[in-house]
């Protein structure tokens, strides 16, 4: 298994226009976006679309088209964009049911729950505390 970057892709792309559109720009187009991502433009205009279905960002078409912030980066948190990019819980349990007649497979389920309900309410509290002008702070406090 491997750890999935959406939620810190989704959070570069805003860091990214936040930064743009302070230095004068309208737009930003995913091909920018993408290139300091190091990823494919494809990749970044389907999380820009999550985005903009949550509200987050906004899309031009046609000439000067490109994506805007729809807040400003003080009024979204960590948690708006993870909701935006992750729907759904940060753990899932087995995709069948398992053995009910044994000790462990019925009771595992429900003693994992227990555990991942806690998790998944932390990292939530977590991640509202934070802003996307947060991130944008440290990212430019970051000695390069």
């Amino acid at each position: 298994m491997s750890a999935n970057s959406r939620l810190t892709i989704a959070a570069h792309a805003l860091a990214w226009i936040g930064l743009y559109q302070r230095q004068g720009h309208e737009v930003a187009t995913s091909e920018q976006i993408a290139a300091s991502a190091n990823t494919n433009p494809v990749v970044i205009r389907r999380l820009l679309g999550e985005l903009r279905r949550s509200g987050l960002v906004e899309s031009r078409r046609g000439v000067g088209a490109g994506w805007s912030l729809a807040r400003e980066l003080g009024s979204m948190t960590l948690l708006d964009v993870y909701e935006a990019v992750e729907p759904g819980p940060l753990f899932a349990m087995h995709r069948t049911t398992p053995d009910q007649g044994c000790v462990v497979g019925h009771g595992i389920q429900p003693a994992m729950q227990d555990i991942y309900e806690g998790i998944e309410e932390t990292v939530r509290h977590e991640l509202a505390r934070v802003t996307l002008e947060d991130v944008l702070r440290n990212v430019l406090a970051t000695p390069r």
